[in-house]
C-alpha cells in the first residue's frame, strides 16, 4: 500500500505538472498506453492471463467502473487545485473504506484499530485546519472520487482468488486508457506534446502499473481496516513532492499532522500482526504475491 501511494502520488504530480499543456483526457491516454504495454507483457509471460468475458464479474466489472469514475474526478480536480490539499481531502477515504468493511463484509474492528484510523485522520486535519473557506466545487470533486474509491476497494476483496491481480490490473488500465480516448474531444481534442511531457508521461505509465498492482494485491491479502490507515502516507508523499516539485514549504502544522498520520499507520499494522499471531493456524489463508 506504501509502495502504491507513492507511484499514485508521483503519477498525480506529473499530471499537474504536464496539465498547462494538455488536458487530463490526453493524460489517461498516454500514461494507460505505455502502462497497457508493460502490463500486457508481464500478464502474458506469467501467464496471467484469462478470458475476456472475466470483465463481466460483478465485483471486477464494479471495481473497474469505480476506478475510471475515480480518476476522472481526481484528476479534474486536481488541475485547479494544490498538490496537497487535494490529498488532504482523499485522505477521508481510509475511513469510508472500513465503515464500507464493517458493513459489507462484516470485518471486526477492534478499538485500537478505530483509534488508530482516528488518530490518522485527526492528522489530517490538523494539516488542513477544515473551513468553508477554499472549499469549491473542485473539492466536491475530490469527495466525489472519494466515495467512488471506496466502493472500488470493497469490490477489490470480493473478486476471486484464482484471477491474478496483474490481469485485473491490465483490465482497469485499459478501461482508463479508453475513458481518456472519449474525454479527448470533450476537453478540447489532441495537442501536440513537447519532448519533456512525454517522457514524464512515459515514467506516469510505468510508475502506473505498479502502484495498480500492489493496492490490488494490498486489498486481496489483508484485511481491508487494516491496510486502510496506511493511505495516510500518501500525504506524506504528497508533501514532499509538494516541496521539491512544486516549492510548497510545509509549516509546523503539517509536519505535525504528518507524524501523527504515520504513527497511526504503524500502529494499525502492529495490531493486525498481533491480531495475526494470536489467530490459530487453521483459520489463517492468506494469497501468495502474483503479478508484478
Amino acid at each position: 500500500m506504501v509502495i502504491a501511494t507513492a507511484c499514485f502520488a508521483l503519477n498525480d504530480a506529473i499530471t499537474k505538472f504536464v496539465s498547462s499543456e494538455i488536458n487530463f483526457g490526453q493524460v489517461m491516454l498516454v500514461r494507460s498506453l505505455v502502462a497497457m504495454v508493460l502490463i500486457a507483457s508481464f500478464a502474458f509471460h506469467s501467464g496471467a492471463m484469462r478470458p475476456l468475458r472475466t470483465v463481466l464479474l460483478k465485483p471486477i466489472a464494479l471495481r473497474i467502473a469505480c476506478e475510471v469514475g475515480g480518476a476522472i474526478t481526481f484528476l479534474a480536480a486536481i488541475t485547479h487545485l494544490p498538490l496537497a490539499n487535494t490529498y488532504s481531502i482523499f485522505q477521508a477515504l481510509p475511513l469510508a473504506v472500513t465503515l464500507g468493511a464493517v458493513v459489507a463484509f462484516n470485518e471486526h474492528v477492534g478499538w485500537r484499530r478505530w483509534l488508530a484510523i482516528a488518530a490518522g485522520f485527526i492528522g489530517v486535519l490538523i494539516i488542513v485546519r477544515p473551513g468553508l473557506a477554499g472549499f469549491n466545487q473542485y473539492s466536491l470533486l475530490v469527495l466525489a472520487s472519494v466515495i467512488l474509491c471506496a466502493i472500488r476497494d470493497l469490490a477489490t476483496k470480493g473478486i476471486p482468488k484464482d484471477i491474478p491481480s496483474l490481469f485485473v490490473t491490465l483490465l482497469t488500465t485499459v478501461s482508463v486508457g479508453a475513458c481518456g480516448a472519449l474525454l479527448l474531444g470533450p476537453l478540447g481534442g489532441w495537442s501536440a506534446m513537447s519532448g519533456s511531457t512525454l517522457a514524464l508521461l512515459i515514467v506516469a505509465g510505468v510508475l502506473l502499473p505498479i502502484g495498480y498492482n500492489c493496492i490490488i494485491m494490498a486489498l486481496r491479502v489483508g484485511d481491508i481496516s487494516a491496510v486502510a490507515p496506511l493511505r495516510y502516507t500518501a500525504l506524506i508523499w504528497a508533501t514532499v513532492i509538494g516541496y521539491l516539485v512544486f516549492g510548497e514549504v510545509p509549516d509546523e502544522m503539517m509536519v505535525t499532522g504528518a507524524l501523527v498520520i504515520v504513527g497511526s499507520g504503524l500502529y494499525a499494522l502492529y495490531r493486525e500482526r498481533i491480531r495475526d499471531e494470536n489467530r490459530p493456524a487453521a483459520t489463517s489463508s492468506s494469497m501468495p504475491p502474483d503479478g508484478m
